[in-house]
Parts: structure tokens; sequence; C-alpha cells
């Protein structure tokens, strides 16, 4: 067993504590580390030596491992590198230590993101041989709250819960959307009838047109956890929030999302506190409404347990398991693949305390 004392390794490891499953920084630490230590040329008193090709390194292993790269702003990828997470000089003191033990401290990262995703993987074999009409939403949250290592990315559990009912549900509805222009007899329409043409699509006949309304998933929900999530092609925008909602957050999310209906999915606790803000800051009547936890749980149950939905149902738990395991993607053999090209050893990893 070996100990460690050293500062810079405890940035290491609040960094790896704070970090969210797909471990962007944590992986970039470690490749920073590797290229170090086999490629002499690497200056780490120079940060703008490497800061942006340590993202490329980076992205090369997560595109492996978790089939991805960060989508994350410029500015937050470069927080990284300040005195609050792991800056220049704690990077080298990690790097000396590194290189005296054999690549030791890269072991520990991917030793670490190795136990983030086991976790992971005994949270998506819930879904993947639960019966569906086994299925439980508070249940299944429930894996998550319940292991420390989850909860950072409980905000993409939610979302993906929201979008695969909410999409689900659109769907099955054969719910429309209707365009029409009132103002055809201005001559204003009759010189950009191209334009209604190119960008409305409507067809020479000028017959209004319908297609079918359905949910899209933004994708990417960013560290601060403020923005838009999903949003509907009828008009609608959600912000999914699991955590309190304060009001310097509150100004954030209604600043960044220009729409005029948008509705909330919170924890239940939440909606009272939420609902106060919004007076407050004269902000309710944007808000179409708040749906919390409870609402989602029983629209689960509802299609789940109703027999004559069982065929919806199964819709329901597939789109869940399809955007679960795209969020998600099994690592197992490729992960196996990329720790022995590396020469680590997890399975009798160096113990650092």
């Amino acid at each position: 067993m070996m100990e460690i004392n050293s500062p810079s390794f405890d940035r290491l490891e609040n960094l790896l504590q704070k970090t969210r499953i797909h471990f962007y920084k944590p992986i970039q630490i470690a490749e920073i580390l590797y290229q170090s230590r086999n490629n002499s040329n690497i200056d780490l008193n120079d940060l703008e030596s490497y800061r942006n090709l340590s993202k490329q390194w980076r992205d090369k292993v997560t595109k492996i491992l978790v089939g991805r790269v960060s989508t994350s702003s410029q500015k937050f990828q470069d927080n990284l590198f300040e005195e609050n997470a792991l800056p220049p000089h704690a990077i080298i003191e990690l790097d000396e230590i590194n290189k005296l033990n054999d690549g030791i401290i890269e072991e520990y990262i991917y030793l670490r993101f190795s136990e983030k995703f086991s976790q992971i993987n005994s949270a998506l074999s819930y879904i993947s041989d639960l019966d569906v009409e086994n299925f439980d939403l508070k249940e299944f949250l429930n894996l998550f709250w319940k292991e420390p290592g989850l909860k950072r990315s409980i905000d993409k559990v939610y979302e993906i819960i929201v979008y695969s009912l909410f999409v689900t549900l659109v769907h099955e509805l054969s719910i429309k959307v209707k365009v029409t222009i009132e103002n055809r007899q201005s001559d204003l329409f009759t010189e950009f009838s191209d334009f209604t043409n190119k960008v409305v699509g409507f067809n020479e006949n000028l017959d209004d047109i319908s297609f079918p309304a359905t949910i899209y998933r933004v994708g990417v929900t960013n560290a601060a956890d403020r923005g838009l999530d999903m949003w509907g092609n009828f008009g609608l925008a959600i912000q999914v929030k699991h955590l309190s909602l304060t009001e310097e957050l509150a100004h954030d999310v209604i600043d960044s999302i220009k729409a005029d209906r948008i509705v909330i999915v919170c924890v239940s606790s939440e909606k009272k506190v939420i609902l106060s803000l919004l007076n407050q800051l004269g902000w309710k009547s944007r808000i179409q409404s708040i749906i919390t936890e409870d609402d989602l749980s029983e629209w689960y149950r509802k299609i789940i347990k109703n027999k004559k939905y069982k065929e919806l149902a199964n819709t329901l738990i597939d789109s869940l398991r399809d955007q679960f395991f795209e969020e998600f993607p099994s690592t197992n053999n490729l992960f196996d693949k990329f720790i022995i090209k590396r020469k680590y050893n997890l399975d009798n990893p160096k113990n650092l305390i």
C-alpha cells in the first residue's frame, strides 16, 4: 500500500469526487500525465503548449471509452487549469509522482473511472433485465440517489426520463402542428412568396401545412445546469431541474431560454419554492406549467400498469433504454482493451490514500 501526502493529490481527489459520469476532466489530466511520461518534449511549465493539445488527447480516449467528446464551452473546459481545480503547478507535482511510480496517478484515475461506470452499469441492468410491467420509476431513480458516484449525473437521468415519456405520448396521441398565413392579401406576402416557400414550407398552392408534433433533446446540459434541455416544434421549451432553483440560477434559466412557453420539471418538494421565486421575479407568465417527480411517476404508472397500454408501455421503456444506453454507453470490452494496452493493473491496483 502506498500513501501519498500531497496537496496536489488532494486536489485531484476533489476533482474525482465532483466529476460527472463521463469523466472528461480527470481523463484530460490522466492523458497529460501519460503524454509527459512517454514524451520528453512535453513542457508542463508552459500551459499554452499543452492546453489545447490535452483536449485532443482527452477526446481520443473518451471516444473509445464513452463514445463521445466534451461539448462544454471552452471557458468551462479551461476551468480545469484554474487555481480551484488543478493549476499547472499541481499538475507538475502529480507528474513527478506519476513518473517515479510507473504511471500510478494515471492508473488511479482510470481505476476511479472503472468504479463509476460499474455503478452506472448496475443501474442500467435494471431497465435491461426487468420486465416492462415491473418497472417502477421511483425505484429506478433511487438506484442513482443511493450511489454517491451517480448523484452527479442525476440531471441527465431526469432529462432522459422526461424526454422518453413526453416524446412517446406526443407521438402516440398523433398531435399535429398546423401553420397558416393570415396576411395573404398584402403586398409583402406577394413579394416574398419565395420566402414562404423556402423557409416556411408553403407550396405554390398556398395550402396550410401541418406536420407531426415532437420533442427534441438539446443533448447537452452544461456544467452550471442551466439553459434549455428540450424543445418542442410546437413552441415549447423544457427545463429539467432536480436541484434547488436559486434566484441567481432562475435569472440564468429564464434569460437563456428565449421562449414564452416554458415547462419546468422539478422534484416535488421544490414546486412551491420555484413558484414563489418566479412570482417574485415577475416571470410566472412565461411558465406554462411546473411538472413534478410525482407527476412523472403517476404518468409512468398509468402507462405501465394498465394492460390496455401494453404496446405503449413497451414503446416507452424501449425509448428509455435507448436513451440511457446512448447517454451512458457500455465500455467493458473497449475499456479492458485500453487498460491492457496501457499496461495498467486495475485488478491489483496500487493503493492510494
